[in-house]
Formats: C-alpha cells, structure tokens, sequence
C-alpha cells in the first residue's frame, strides 16, 4: 500500500535562507524570517538531495508523520536512483545479520523482531517504522544497523570512559572528537530532564552520547567506503543530526562525503539546524488492541499487575498475580514478548490467553481465555511500558 499525505508537506530550505541579522538595540525586535511561499516541491527537494552521497532524516521517535517523511524521501530517491542503502539508529550493530535476514525475505516480519530483540532495545510501537522496512524488504534496499550496543553506552553513562574495562574499552569506536560547547549546552538540556546521579554524571551522560554519535558515524563509514558509489540515507533521532555536531560531522570527518540534513517540525526552529525543514501534521497511529492491565516481571516470569477497571482482561476473567504462559500459542516470559504477540493487533481482535493461577495453598492451574482486545487508553507511538 502506498501511503500519501503529502498534501499538507511544505518543504522549507533551511540551510539555503539568508537569515535576517539581529537588532543589537533591546528595544528593538529581534527575530528571522522565512518565507512561508518560498516552500519547495517535493520533486525538487528529492533532485537536490540526490546531488548528496549522505541524506540525514531526522525525526521525534512517536511522531508518525515524521516517520512518513521519511518513507517518501526514501521512495523518491530510490525512484531517481535505487542504488542506495538505508541507515537505522533502531538496531544495533551486532544485529546486522537479523537484519539482512529480513530484508532479503529470508524471514517473516515477527521473526525480524524477535531476533533484533526490538522490544528490549528500542521499545517505540513498530508500527511507526513498519512502512519503512517493507519497503525496503520489496526493493531490496540495504538496511543498515548502525547504533552500538546499548550495554556500551549505558556502561560509559554510568563510569565514564575512563571507568571502562579493557574488554569494554576494545568496543569504543576508534575515534572520539569532544564535543563543542554549543552540543554540550544542547545535551545539557535533555541531561536535566533526568535526576543527577553524581558529580560527574554530566560529563559521563556527554561521554555516553559521543560514543552513540561516533558509533554510528564509523559504522556508516565503513559501509560507506565499502560501497564505493552507494548513497546512503540515514534515519536517527533529531538530536544526532540537527546542526550537524552529531553524527553528520563526525562521519564527515571519516569519509568527506557530502550531506544534506532534512528535519521535520515538531522542535523549536533555530538558523542553520537543517538544510530543509518539512512541516506536517502530526499524525497519530491508529489505537493499538490491548489486554487493559499492567505487567511485571519476577522471577523469569510476566505477571498480571492490576487489571483495569473495565478493561478486556477484566471482562475475559483475568486476574492479578496471573502468570503469563502463552498468547496465541507463543511462549511468554517477559513483557517484550507479550508486545512481540500483540504489536499487530487491532481493537477487537480476539486472542488465546493461556495464564498459571495459584488460589491459596492449592497447586497452581493453567487456564486458557479468549480475550477480545480493546483500544490502547494511551497515545499510539510512545514507548512500550508496563501497561498492555
């Protein structure tokens, strides 16, 4: 199926406006402006970044239409010249082999997931980038996992590089450039929506994020200059391309390839943060089909929470303290299984629910349940929590 909603695109050339000089009086405004009637086609936008070996996408993670920007830049890039490749922060380099898997057809979509371990590791609802990777699975497009292996970066956020082991040090990427003050102060924002952990918490949280960018800008490196010809474009979070100090520059520095950074609305606009700018509506995923209760995991087993009120697992008969064992037949342990098993459910879609349930001082019993799911209460898109 091929999704349009481009009707309502604008496409702006960021990094091509003369920006206004600002008034130094401070009674006197200061702003810049962009035109909003200077809005490029989208045939246009496409031809350019073809004159670009690398093509960064940058994106909020739960923003759907963000995620359908991208499908069609890919779309049309490929219909200009398909001899390109697809870069992904959402998996990790170790899972490359899944992931060709995947997309060279050798295995189903459920597989792909379950191998990547995408539920562990990335946790956004898939159907956000499901789009993007059946369309490269049909034509064939080279999807590359490009980001390092969560351990590594959640090891140096807590020790700081210098705090590695030696093994762990062996994993870092060869080259880490510091990052400037201007990237510091940006990454000091997102580091204070989350509790101080320590005197150096800042600079190890900096650390973590240098080698995230590095990672990604070496491992799109390598493809890169083994693929001599290939263009590459690339799909990560706003904050590792937007000005360029992320991940653009640092590959850049590896390759001396030419780029083009593409962002979409949804953060503040600032002077030269992109090339173009696209502004679309938000877009919301259509309601997930959910149990309606809360999960916890203990002691190598998923457990009901509590029920809501309600709710279709309350309605189907299942209770608080009820093991998971099965649904539709899949073994389940954990909670990223149980979203493995429904991430392609609808409201209203009926499945077997087999539970352990343990009534006082008697042997505990397997059940089994039809459950009718319903509609997901919270927004479709964010991050898989507890809740299903």
């Amino acid at each position: 199926m091929r999704l349009r909603h481009f009707g309502y695109l604008l496409v702006l050339t960021l990094g091509y406006v003369p920006w206004v000089a600002r008034a130094a009086a401070q009674d006197r405004a200061s702003f810049d402006a962009v035109s909003l009637d200077a809005a490029l086609p989208l045939e246009k936008l496409a031809a350019q970044l073809a004159t670009k070996r690398v093509v960064f996408i940058g994106e909020i993670h739960d923003r759907y239409d963000h995620h359908l920007n991208q499908l069609e830049i890919i779309r049309r890039l490929y219909e200009l010249d398909p001899n390109m490749a697809i870069g992904v922060e959402y998996f990790q380099q170790p899972f490359q082999p899944q992931v060709d898997d995947y997309i060279d057809g050798r295995t189903p979509e459920n597989e792909f997931l379950r191998a990547t371990e995408y539920y562990q590791r990335w946790r956004y609802d898939y159907r956000l980038y499901a789009p993007i990777f059946r369309y490269a699975r049909e034509q064939r497009i080279p999807v590359c996992a490009l980001n390092v292996p969560a351990a590594l970066t959640s090891a140096v956020g807590k020790v700081g590089i210098a705090g590695l082991s030696e093994k762990q040090r062996a994993s870092l990427p060869r080259e880490i450039e510091p990052a400037d003050e201007v990237y510091k102060n940006r990454l000091r924002e997102a580091f204070e929506a989350h509790p101080a952990l320590g005197s150096d918490a800042f600079n190890h949280f900096v650390e973590a994020q240098l080698v995230w960018d590095e990672g990604m800008a070496e491992s799109a490196a390598a493809y890169l200059n083994a693929n001599r010809g290939r263009r590459l474009v690339i799909l990560a979070g706003a904050g590792h391309v937007a000005f360029g100090s992320g991940i653009p520059k640092r590959l850049e520095r590896r390759t001396n390839a030419t780029y083009a950074i593409v962002l979409s609305s949804g953060e503040e606009i600032e002077p030269r943060m992109a090339d173009y700018l696209l502004l679309s509506k938000k877009q919301e995923l259509p309601p997930a089909g959910v149990f309606g209760v809360s999960l916890e995991e203990k002691g190598g087993e998923c457990r009901i929470g509590t029920p809501s009120p309600g709710g279709a697992g309350e309605k189907a008969g299942l209770r608080k303290g009820d093991v998971l064992v099965a649904i539709d037949g899949q073994t389940i342990k954990t909670i990223a299984q149980v979203h493995l098993a429904l991430w392609d459910k609808k409201p209203g879609d009926r499945v077997r629910v087999n539970v352990r349930r343990k009534r006082g001082l008697r042997a505990a019993t397997e059940r089994d349940f039809e459950v009718e799911l319903a509609a997901s209460p919270r927004p479709a898109g964010n991050p898989t929590n507890n809740a299903k």
